[in-house]
């Protein structure tokens, strides 16, 4: 009888999910080895436990990676490190930070405060980023046992989930009070006029692909390799993006200089210049001649509409709203036709007024530092990023972004007492 969980050495499990193929080793495959990385005896000067993380609960903290991050073929320069056991990997942190844009090893309610011995430990060698979330409990489960397990970002876009410790089946954590996945996640954003503040853009994210791990296969001593599969973004010309023979319908768009499938993190640029119109049989030369076409921002609402009713999930970020550059170089250049009036001239005079009354309240409350007004900017200063507490309240889940630079007191990982 083979043990649960347990794979052949020389036939690993292995998927096709279109941007990436992915590899399940069990315990008894002999490259499970060298997947896991020992971060204990790796080089202290790149390995670092952060303070934060190790001792709350619910946070995340923007890292800025050494190298160039390829991730559904974006290259993307930083991530955030979630308690939550994954990596954002988006630009923009909104509410729902569990949904989209994700690299989950594990995601569920961990709470690394628990134990002293709990720690989100994270190393970059220069070629990859490994984030390892180290003998972490279930806030509420305590009992279940701690967790330890790892994900690995590769300069060349692979991804590893290392899984030393699983005490419990993943499948019996409990997703009420946060999300239980693992796998891998990408959208993007558009901005659409909100219809309260029709001056104001809403940002609404749109996940076009999610690779879903079969949690079963997380055990003791396995691990997920996720090998990237060549995408339409990395063709530099047209030529190379017409003769592609990807699974995806590459298109070159002469305009932006970009080869695309249409549904990638630049598709609301895709189809502000028209790049979404159908260009069957037209070749390189005709391309080049012939688009000149260049809607403004209105226009993408309308194809945008029909293409997203077959993408993979929605989520509208209502809070959020957003100048946007299309529409503040819109603004900009109808400001500059516009001849200088009298109301104009008003403006100003209101706006020096008001700058030299911010300068005289700014004098008075450094001359008096415990007067009211004084204490009121005090507790309201800006200490770190923006913070987003994560609370149950309308059954949505956010996370609280840290500092990581400026309170991470605990220094480096010292290797382990055999």
């Amino acid at each position: 009888m083979e043990p649960a969980g347990y794979h052949h050495p020389l036939s690993p499990q292995e998927d096709n999910h279109s941007y990436y193929v992915s590899r399940v080793y069990g315990p008894g495959d002999a490259r499970l080895r060298g997947l896991w990385v020992d971060l204990a005896t790796a080089n202290r000067s790149q390995v670092k436990i952060h303070g934060i993380l190790s001792n709350t609960h619910r946070q995340a903290s923007r890292i800025v990676l050494s190298f160039d991050f390829p991730f559904y073929g974006h290259l993307l320069r930083q991530v955030t490190i979630a308690t939550g056991g994954f990596i954002f990997m988006g630009d923009v942190i909104h509410r729902m930070l569990t949904a989209t844009q994700y690299v989950a090893p594990l995601m569920a309610n961990f709470n690394p405060s628990f134990s002293r011995n709990s720690t989100v430990q994270y190393m970059d060698n220069g070629t990859a980023f490994v984030v390892q979330w180290d003998k972490v409990y279930l806030q509420g489960k305590e009992e279940m046992g701690s967790f330890t397990f790892q994900a690995a970002l590769h300069s060349t876009g692979r991804i590893i989930f290392g899984y030393k410790e699983i005490p419990v089946p993943v499948l019996q954590i409990s997703a009420t009070q946060h999300p239980v996945k693992a796998g891998l996640s990408d959208a993007f954003m558009v901005l659409n006029p909100s219809p309260d503040v029709p001056e104001s853009r809403r940002r609404t994210i749109y996940e076009y692909h999610r690779v879903e791990l079969d949690t079963s296969k997380i055990t003791n001593l396995s691990a997920v390799e996720f090998t990237p599969l060549p995408t339409c973004l990395q063709h530099q010309s047209c030529e190379m993006c017409m003769s592609s023979e990807l699974t995806f319908n590459c298109s070159w768009c002469h305009i932006l200089q970009r080869c695309s499938s249409g549904f990638d993190r630049y598709r609301e640029e895709w189809l502000s210049y028209g790049c979404g119109q159908k260009a069957d049989e037209k070749s390189c030369e005709d391309l080049a001649v012939g688009e000149h076409y260049s809607a403004p921002p209105e226009s993408s609402s309308s194809p945008l509409d029909e293409d997203i009713t077959t993408s993979t999930s929605t989520l509208f970020i209502d809070n959020l709203t957003t100048e946007g550059r299309g529409l503040g170089s819109s603004l900009h250049s109808k400001q500059a036709s516009t001849p200088i009036h009298t109301g104009t001239i008003v403006g100003i005079v209101l706006a020096v007024l008001l700058l030299a009354l911010i300068i005289l309240a700014a004098i008075y409350i450094n001359s008096h530092p415990t007067s009211t007004a004084a204490l009121f900017f005090i507790e309201r200063r800006p200490h770190h990023w923006p913070a987003m507490k994560f609370r149950n309240h309308s059954n949505h889940t956010t996370y609280s972004e840290v500092e990581a630079n400026s309170q991470e007191k605990e220094g480096f990982v010292e290797a382990e007492q055999c």
